[in-house]
């Protein structure tokens, strides 16, 4: 196997597309792990590397936020997906001063995000001039200089924007936001504005905190559980297992989505004889094949049937403890008693026995957990759809009770945590007067940019300077031509990265690429050889330290980064103590004990085996002191779907088995039966002869966006059309080769989220 990068980009003639599978994981998974890690990493390294994926004296998965169990852990705490990530940071490839010298800007453009992906770990810290052809080193010093210089040159603070990937730890994010707030804006857009903003909204509303109400432990205690909106099979694969123990205790699993999911159809855990050997674990007792953006209705539904059983047999249904103390109840009965039943059918495409039946199980379970992620949270209604399953597991009393709850699957490992640790453009006034006292300055109060807004403010000439720490902001964020034109016009932008990506080629009138620490990777300071810690999606903060050497003597830490830069912007008198910071992390955990609630005592705790859990009110004590009122509060909604025109289809965008976020891993979706390409679209069969198209036909996707000026079209060219067992009048594609389909401002009501689950289109043949 060939540790160097792939010199062919991707050939779209060479897609393959075969059935899709109906199981996750088994042999396939494992072998895949280990074919990418070894090509990669090499055999020994693999394996020194692996084995302290997820372990307590190892470092925390770059991947997905999923918890590790609390107490025993297996030797293999991992996903094929984990094992991709890792492999993907802690491969031998590099990107040196000489690969640059010999690709040019343009040249490196042209290649796809595969391809600048495969190229492997940056080196040194370089530079592309004003002017300039090809990216040049240039010294840290130089560096922090040019930055620093630019930014104190702008008209205002606000003219600079600072966004976050979720792949940050809790120690880079706290010095983030106070470098940011301490040069004087709030402009801190991240990664969650465009996957969970709109679930933080609607929890936030009901429940009063942003974050899910379960441990991973309820899962084993919960008799019933609702997957919806969700894929773990590929998104969050150690999801799975939860999944398959929840199972053997006896839960009931609902899966709600437009697309069969082969992990939510039967798993053949890796781990396990019948795995391996046997014939898995079927996991969803019911298949509830939505259309994209029903979810709202059938929910609803769902409150009206509840509802209606518990006046046909007062006390057998409704949580009279909870919901006398909620605030809204009577308005939200009044709502869902008064339900139109043919929108429903009309928006979820459901057969109502179906939903009769799955009402019935909410019902009847003593304890039930519902869970969700991006299909979910990317639609125009999606605050008020999860609104609404809040206020179906407030009528059951769902909250604060043993293996019940609200689960927002969250994404990237640590974007729970970067939002803990204020990377949020309107943190409350309680944070900013704490930071104010505790280090002697006067942060601004003025809200700043969340994502959608920053490229607007680039775009119009308002942002000049754009800062990146992680991420691959181009190929995350919606309509892509008007991002790229937005980031293009900046004087000047920065990206810290582990690995090249699409954003480097998209540069400012002059640029810089500030390579960094992975995960994987020994932090050595003055202070000695360091940890950072992170947040799962589930409020458990704990320890990650790497143990590889680094890529490269050249790289520096997020945290030494963003310190060094903070004294050469603010000077060596500014009041924040940067160079103790970046020379010993605990300096700065101290600190955030002293600013961030609930997090008393935090060097210590961190050093607990298995960490420390972040207090909850509404998990920990059914106390709802976050909402408006103080209580538990019932949402009162507008029913809301999607209306697709005749002729249309609802396209969402999604990830391949073989990536995670923008990071492309490789070209196969195995699940889905397609390999060696990306760029297909999964139509129904009977949409797509409607149309009058073929299988395997090439086709250009144009989206069409209503304003009150009239309908603008964005079109992303020569996708293949793949019959797939989708919802009638749905349809896929991959992200990010189809963001460029996303406007700009289609976005979330409340949250700003961009409705990437719900996009007009119409099917063209290719010319």
């Amino acid at each position: 196997m060939s540790r160097k990068p792939p010199e062919r980009d991707i050939d779209e003639s060479e897609l393959d597309v075969e059935r899709p599978k109906k199981w996750a994981a088994g042999i396939p998974g494992v072998a895949v792990s280990l074919a990418r890690s070894a090509e990669q990493m090499g055999v020994g390294r693999s394996v020194r590397t692996l084995r302290l994926l997820n372990q307590r004296d190892g470092f925390d998965c770059p991947g997905c936020a999923w918890p590790e169990p609390r107490g025993h852990r297996g030797h293999v705490e991992f996903c094929e997906n984990g094992a991709k990530a890792v492999a993907e940071e802690a491969t031998r490839r590099r990107v040196t001063p000489e690969f640059f010298a010999e690709h040019s800007i343009t040249e490196l453009a042209g290649k796809t995000d595969y391809w600048l992906g495969q190229q492997g770990r940056l080196t040194h810290p370089m530079v592309l001039r004003d002017g300039g052809t090809h990216y040049e080193p240039i010294d840290w010093d130089d560096a922090f200089t040019l930055v620093a210089d630019e930014l104190r040159g702008l008209a205002s603070p606000n003219e600079a924007i600072f966004y976050t990937s979720g792949r940050t730890s809790n120690e880079a994010a706290f010095v983030y936001q106070l470098l940011v707030r301490s040069f004087g804006t709030n402009n801190l857009p991240d990664c969650s504005n465009m996957c969970h903003e709109s679930s933080g909204a609607a929890l936030v509303e009901t429940i009063g905190i942003g974050k899910g109400s379960v441990s991973l432990a309820d899962f084993e205690l919960a008799d019933l559980i609702l997957v919806v909106g969700q894929n773990p099979g590929t998104n969050h694969p150690r999801m799975l297992t939860a999944l398959e123990k929840a199972k053997a205790a006896g839960a009931k699993i609902v899966a709600v989505n437009p697309l069969p999911e082969a992990g939510l159809l039967r798993f053949k855990n890796p781990q396990k004889v019948r795995g391996v050997l046997g014939k898995g674990t079927a996991l969803a007792d019911e298949f509830c094949q939505i259309r994209l953006g029903g979810d709202q209705a059938f929910f609803r539904a769902i409150g009206h049937l509840l509802l209606a059983w518990e006046k046909a047999a007062p006390g057998t249904v409704v949580d009279r403890e909870l919901v006398d103390g909620a605030t809204g109840f009577a308005a939200y009965e009044s709502t869902v008693d008064d339900l139109d039943w043919d929108a429903v059918d009309a928006a979820t495409g459901l057969d109502r026995e179906q939903i009769v039946r799955v009402a019935r199980m909410i019902a009847e379970s003593k304890a039930a957990i519902a869970c969700w992620a991006m299909g979910l949270t990317q639609h125009k209604h999606a605050v008020a759809t999860i609104a609404e399953i809040a206020n179906v597991w407030l009528l059951r009393g769902m909250i604060g009770k043993p293996g019940a709850g609200l689960c927002p699957v969250r994404g990237h490992s640590n974007v729970q945590g970067d939002r803990t640790m204020g990377i949020y453009e309107k943190m409350p006034e309680s944070f900013l007067s704490t930071l104010d006292s505790e280090f002697g300055i006067s942060v601004p109060r003025e809200p700043g940019h969340d994502t959608v807004a920053a490229i607007r403010a680039m775009r119009d000439g308002a942002g000049k300077v754009f800062f990146a720490v992680g991420g691959n902001f181009v190929a995350a964020t919606p309509d892509t031509e008007l991002t790229e034109r937005a980031l293009r016009s900046c004087a000047l932008t920065v990206q810290v990265s582990t690995k090249l990506n699409r954003s480097h080629v998209v540069p400012g009138r002059t640029a810089l690429i500030l390579p960094t620490l992975g995960r994987t990777e020994r932090d050595e300071q003055p202070a000695g050889e360091q940890f950072v810690t992170v947040e799962d999606s589930m409020s458990v903060v704990h320890r990650s330290r790497g143990r590889l050497a680094p890529a490269s003597e050249h790289l520096l830490s997020e945290v030494d980064i963003l310190c060094r830069l903070g004294t050469a912007l603010l000077g060596e008198a500014h009041p924040v103590p940067w160079q103790a910071f970046r020379t010993n992390y605990d300096t700065i955990r101290e600190r955030i004990a002293r600013v961030i609630p609930g997090c008393d005592d935090y060097n210590a705790r961190v050093r607990e085996p298995d960490g420390f859990v972040l207090p909850h009110p509404p998990r920990d004590r059914r106390e709802f002191t976050g909402t408006a009122s103080g209580k538990a509060t019932f949402a009162i909604t507008e029913l809301d779907y999607p209306r697709v025109p005749e002729g249309r289809l609802l396209l969402q965008t999604l990830r391949s088995h073989d990536q995670y976020n923008t990071t492309i891993y490789g070209l196969d979706d195995r699940y889905r039966g397609v390999s060696d390409g990306r760029r297909v679209v999964f139509v129904h069969p009977d949409d797509i002869a409607e149309r009058g198209l073929s299988d395997g036909q090439l086709v250009d996707l144009v989206s069409e966006w209503s304003t009150v000026d009239g309908v603008t079209e964005r079109r992303a060219d020569k996708f293949r059309v793949v019959s797939y067992s989708t919802a009638r009048g749905c349809a896929a594609a991959y992200f990010p080769e189809a963001n460029s389909l996303v406007p700009l401002d289609s976005t979330a009501d409340k949250s700003g989220t961009p409705t990437s689950k719900s996009i007009v289109v119409r099917l063209e043949p290719a010319g």
